[in-house]
């Protein structure tokens, strides 16, 4: 293995392993080096009890900076510990050891003030049935102490800006696409300067799921900072600006699409990941591990599903 396959493969010290997101000529919304990470995880770890397997670490030693205007994309399959990842950034979990900050706030000492730094969207965020779409966005948008005066300015501003023309329906009679508009619209409706996507298009059909990845291409344009998961390649190859592939808890490499390419080789995304997931359960083999409860098969079907 070359020097940059180490270094993309995630050797070295804490933010040490991560591919400097160096702004290519044409890109879009890569932010300048030096401006400051609004998302900075740092060897985070965390850890479940089983009583049958014991101690089950989800999270291993993941670490990686997002800045403004850019798209971080987290890819992976089911299991991989993408959500696990962001529902710690979004003080959903706590992590075992490891620190994450949002915006310059530790996501336990400051919980708060990282809440209102963030929006989190999934694909199982709840819209509630007997809620209207503006009847959520103004439920939220009270939460975070927004007057009502400006909660109708800006839930009409979104409303245009999303394309949700029936605002007023209820929940239960909402597609699954403009469900997934209203749960985008509930997370901006405070502003915030970090948005997390946690595989946002699962279960939409083609059109919506379209319409979705459009939206958050514009929010990245706005000098948003923005984390996306997903397991479907040609998401990540279409709107992530830097991407981290991992497999286990672990991220296994990191860097812009081209940066990755070249590193290891490989133009073929897909390609790519296999050759990673490959490479480190022969790794975990010849280590002695403990064998992956994901398999190489698993992998792929996980990934073509989507």
């Amino acid at each position: 293995m070359t020097a940059s396959q180490e270094n993309a493969m995630g050797r070295g010290s804490c933010f040490g392993n991560v591919i400097a997101p160096e702004p290519l000529p044409g890109a879009r919304g890569i932010a300048a080096p030096s401006s400051r990470p609004l998302v900075e995880v740092c060897q985070l770890v965390k850890e479940f009890a089983d009583l049958q397997q014991g101690t089950i670490r989800a999270v291993e030693g993941v670490t990686f900076s997002v800045r403004e205007g850019e798209i971080f994309g987290l890819l992976g399959p089911n299991g991989a510990g993408k959500t696990t990842t962001l529902r710690i950034i979004s003080t959903l979990l706590r992590p075992t050891s490891g620190t994450v900050r949002v915006c310059g706030h530790d996501v336990l000492r400051e919980s708060a003030a990282v809440r209102r730094s963030i929006g989190f969207v999934s694909a199982s965020t709840a819209v509630y049935d007997r809620m209207t779409g503006r009847e959520v966005v103004e439920y939220f948008g009270r939460l975070h102490g927004m007057s009502r005066k400006q909660l109708a300015l800006r839930a009409e501003e979104l409303f245009d800006r999303l394309g949700l023309s029936e605002p007023d329906r209820l929940g239960a009679k909402m597609s699954s696409g403009m469900r997934q508009k209203v749960s985008i619209a509930r997370a901006l409706v405070h502003d915030p300067p970090v948005l997390v996507f946690d595989e946002p298009t699962l279960g939409l059909d083609v059109l919506a799921a379209r319409a979705v990845l459009e939206i958050i291409a514009e929010l990245r344009n706005a000098g948003k900072c923005i984390i996306f998961s997903t397991h479907i390649m040609r998401e990540a190859e279409k709107l992530c600006d830097r991407i981290a592939i991992i497999y286990r808890g672990r991220i296994l490499a990191s860097g812009t699409l081209p940066e990755l390419r070249q590193t290891f080789q490989e133009n073929d995304l897909e390609e790519l990941f296999f050759h990673l997931i490959v490479s480190q359960d022969t790794k975990s083999r010849i280590g002695g591990e403990k064998k992956a409860s994901i398999s190489f098969l698993d992998v792929r079907r996980g990934l073509s599903s989507g």
